[in-house]
C-alpha cells in the first residue's frame, strides 16, 4: 500500500502481514488435514465387488487417490505452503528486527543531535 504523506514507496505493516502469515499457516494445516483424509482414501479398498472390472476399477480408484494421484498432489502442495509460509515468518521477523533496530538508531542519533545542538546553541549565545 502506498505510504501516507511520504508520496512515495510502499508503507510495510506488520501487524497486517502477521495476519497473513497466520492465515497461510491456517490454509496449510487444511491443506495438511485434506492430504491425510486422501490418504486414508487411498488405503481403503472400494467395495465394487469381486468381478474382474470391479476389482480393477477399484484399483485405479486406489491408486488415483494414492500418491500417485490425489494424495501425491495435496502433499506436494503442503510442502510448498509450509516452506513458502516459513520463508514468510523469516522474512517478516527479519524486518521486524531491522525496523526496530533502525527505529533505535534514529532516536538515539537524534537525541545526539538536540544535545549537541543545544551545547552548540549556548557557545554560540
Amino acid at each position: 500500500m502506498p505510504g501516507k504523506g511520504s508520496g512515495r514507496g510502499f508503507a510495510v505493516v506488520p501487524e497486517e502481514l502477521n495476519a497473513l502469515v497466520r492465515t497461510m499457516g491456517e490454509v496449510a494445516d487444511a491443506v495438511s488435514e485434506l492430504a491425510a483424509s486422501a490418504d486414508r482414501l487411498g488405503r481403503r479398498s472400494p467395495l465394487l465387488g469381486t468381478a474382474p472390472p470391479a476389482l480393477a476399477l477399484a484399483d485405479r480408484l486406489r491408486a488415483t487417490a494414492g500418491l500417485a494421484g490425489l494424495t501425491g498432489e495435496l502433499g506436494a502442495a503442503d510442502t510448498e505452503l509450509r516452506d513458502y509460509h516459513r520463508s514468510l515468518v523469516s522474512a517478516l521477523a527479519g524486518y521486524v528486527d531491522v525496523d526496530r533496530t533502525l527505529s533505535s538508531t534514529i532516536d538515539a542519533t537524534s537525541a545526539t543531535l538536540g544535545t549537541a545542538t543545544n551545547v552548540v546553541g549556548g557557545l554560540l549565545g
